[in-house]
């Protein structure tokens, strides 16, 4: 069968191509290392998008939709438009932030806010007449804190000041390093600045700091700061598009804000009911892949009765997959 949708969701940590029949039939998934072109360059990031689609062995489609991390500005949504376009995937070529697959992903409605905190942190808000509230989402240069980076930062940051006395004692001085198998935090930052310890692993001490958090101080107050950093941004787009009286829906999607930590998913709801008492606040169920092949569906103009099923067997495959890795 003629593929009707190509849909991708490229993240930091691994790429979905998706092949999607007009009546919802999943044809085929595949996946593939990350694609973020902020992380690996955008020339990488293609080649990473062209194996998959040759993988995937896919016909010209009615629709491309691609949600990618790192895809924040008009310029980068036309500059992977523009290459799209000329491999003749499909008829037409639709290019989003990430962001939005998971909005779309978590609601059947097509509007509403999603917060995204995974490696970094990104928002989005769309209103029911398609106005659009978004973020730069580039980091401390656009006034950004949050997601994997910049906790596991904060937690070596604070278990060095504990170490030497200019900050408060933490838990975080023996979990830090026992984590990566020494003995101080000063030993992790020489490791790390000997090059002997990626820098990147500082995004394996989320886990860390949330069960620290469960009696530590420190550790607590870092769950907190992101909770807040959340909030702040869900609650901007959500007075842009003045839906702070209305029963907005708000998405939590990424991995820290899908690890099960109930005191960071808790303040965060608290935070956002104290600026918008009436919003549902809640994690999609289905991962973003799902949102962006409903997003191909819906500029193919597809029937509900297509989305339902693809929305299924997506997330029967992506299922199905994770319990193949495990």
């Amino acid at each position: 069968m003629k593929p009707a949708v190509v849909a991708v969701d490229g993240g930091a940590s691994k790429t979905h191509l998706a092949l999607v029949g007009s009546d919802g039939e999943l044809l085929q998934l595949v996946r593939g290392p990350e694609s973020q072109p902020h992380n690996v360059g955008f020339d990488r990031a293609l080649e990473v998008l062209d194996r998959l689609h040759a993988e995937a062995d896919a016909s010209k489609a009615d629709a491309a939709q691609l949600n990618m991390a790192g895809v924040d500005f008009p310029s980068e949504e036309e500059q992977l438009r523009h290459a799209i376009e000329a491999r003749g995937w499909a008829e037409r070529t639709l290019v989003g932030n990430d962001t939005f697959a998971v909005l779309r992903a978590g609601t059947e409605r097509g509007w509403g806010v999603a917060v995204v905190c995974g490696t970094g942190i990104n928002c989005v808000g769309v209103a029911s007449d398609g106005r659009q509230a978004r973020f730069p989402a580039l980091g401390t240069i656009t006034g950004d804190w949050g997601g994997g980076t910049d906790v596991g930062n904060a937690a070596l940051f604070a278990a060095v000041r504990g170490q030497d006395g200019r900050g408060p004692r933490t838990t975080l001085e023996q979990a830090v390093p026992a984590h990566f198998g020494l003995e101080t935090p000063l030993e992790v930052a020489e490791a790390i600045h000997h090059h002997q310890i990626p820098r990147r692993r500082l995004l394996e001490l989320p886990p860390v700091v949330f069960a620290e958090a469960e009696h530590d101080a420190v550790a607590a107050e870092i769950v907190d700061r992101l909770a807040s950093e959340i909030v702040a941004m869900a609650r901007v787009a959500l007075e842009r598009l003045e839906l702070s009286e209305e029963p907005a829906e708000v998405l939590l999607g990424g991995g820290l804000l899908q690890s099960g930590d109930g005191r960071l998913s808790g303040a965060v709801e608290a935070e956002l009911r104290r600026v918008a008492p009436d919003v549902i606040v809640r994690a999609p169920s289905s991962p973003p892949i799902v949102g962006a092949a409903l997003l191909g569906l819906d500029a193919i103009k597809a029937p509900p009765e297509a989305q339902r099923r693809a929305r299924q067997e997506l997330e029967q495959a992506v299922a199905a997959e994770r319990g193949g890795d495990g």
